[in-house]
């Protein structure tokens, strides 16, 4: 942009939308903010929403990022309990008739919860806040509980659920769990800690119809019935209310390498609901992560205020299942090969401890850990500068030596 903007529309008052105004203003942008959301509740903390909170050791104000004081320390304006529903050109349209008129526009929507066909209402999604509470509120009626899907939410309701000796039955369609960010081989690891703690997991499985709310038939003909049923099989973005701005959606909104929406001018994208291009992919990519989300915040800060951007970060996500983090480093889905750096999971010894490095070329794109932090924190550097196999198996040989 030619000049830095007097008023900054923010839609999403979610961690990308808060972040972003927390960038700008510790980048010194003196003008005008209102950020826009479509919950009534102060900005929160969504991880917490399938760890923390559903588990009962937060309640649920714990997963707030500021309180009214602290939004009002940043001097921004906030229009909280109204959808957007319409953006033309940087001026944001709500759902009560009322239009915000801004030099910049970022959009921070977020995703949706993904659901089945003909999905029944009582069958029930997280994504929010107030599916949270009213799911951590179930778990003391059930006694079985059947989640469709074994991704990270899906493992984490088990998991929750399975503490307060709730029956659990875990569906998945694919032959692993987390399949497409793990790959096969380390998703069998994943699919193990399931089955280990006593939980009845199912791969291969798939949901032919709901016969009602609390019953599915499988594409095998057999019926599965719950107290309640789950479903955890992703996430959409949440760009339907775009639908008349011209935009590329396809999978999310297309931004450039700084978030700008390809375009248009004066609109950044961020979050789960932005398809930034991926120079190591050479395509548009949605990356739903929360570290990925702060990260891009302060890109979008910077291209508006017209600052040099940081360098770009490594990609990262955790997953609190089973008494153990599981963490990833990097873009494991770009891999050919993949490697045990350390423990002995993927020779059938114990799961957590295990370290596995992800290559491409030759060269470290990701690891992932099972309960290992210390193990995994020193390769986050050496996916940055692109280290050779040989090297990283020269770190991990030489770590195993000195810990024995």
């Amino acid at each position: 942009m030619s000049q830095i903007p007097e008023h900054v529309v923010v839609v999403g008052a979610g961690l990308g939308g808060l972040r972003t105004v927390e960038a700008l203003r510790a980048r010194g942008h003196a003008g005008r903010i209102t950020l826009v959301g479509a919950e009534v509740h102060l900005p929160y903390d969504r991880p917490p929403l399938s760890k923390q909170i559903l588990n009962g050791t937060w309640e649920p104000t714990k997963a707030t990022f500021k309180d009214a004081e602290a939004l009002a320390a940043l001097d921004v304006t906030t229009v909280f309990g109204t959808r957007a529903v319409g953006l033309n050109g940087t001026t944001v349209e709500l759902e009560d008739g009322t239009s915000l008129a801004g030099d910049v526009v970022v959009l921070a929507t977020g995703v949706t919860a993904r659901t089945l066909p003909d999905q029944p209402a009582g069958v029930v999604t997280l994504r929010t806040l107030d599916d949270a509470i009213a799911l951590r509120g179930a778990f003391d009626q059930l006694q079985s509980l059947l989640v469709v899907g074994a991704g990270f939410i899906g493992a984490e309701v088990a998991c929750a659920a399975h503490a307060k000796d709730v029956q659990v039955t875990v569906l998945e369609a694919l032959p692993v769990p987390v399949e497409r960010a793990l790959g096969r081989e380390v998703g069998a690891l994943a699919a193990r800690l399931f089955t280990e703690a006593g939980i009845d997991l199912r791969c291969d499985t798939r949901i032919a119809r709901f016969v009602d709310e609390r019953t599915v038939e499988l594409s095998d003909g057999t019926t599965l019935g719950a107290d309640l049923v789950l479903v955890g099989i992703g996430s959409l973005p949440d760009v339907s209310w775009l639908d008349a701005a011209g935009l590329d959606t396809q999978d999310g909104v297309a931004c450039d390498a700084n978030g700008r929406v390809l375009g248009t001018s004066g609109v950044w994208a961020l979050g789960d609901i932005a398809a930034w291009w991926d120079a190591s992919r050479n395509r548009f990519h949605r990356n739903e992560h929360w570290t990925t989300t702060v990260d891009q915040s302060a890109v979008i800060a910077c291209d508006i205020l017209g600052e040099q951007p940081p360098p770009p970060a490594v990609p990262y996500v955790w997953s609190d299942q089973f008494g153990m983090k599981i963490q990833t480093f990097g873009r494991t889905d770009l891999a050919e090969e993949v490697v045990q750096l350390h423990g002995t999971g993927m020779d059938g010894g114990p799961v957590k401890g295990t370290v596995v490095g992800y290559f491409a070329g030759g060269v470290l794109v990701g690891v992932v850990g099972f309960g290992a932090p210390a193990k995994l924190v020193r390769y986050r550097a050496m996916i940055a500068e692109g280290a050779s196999r040989e090297s990283v198996l020269a770190q991990s040989d030489a770590a195993t030596a000195v810990n024995g």
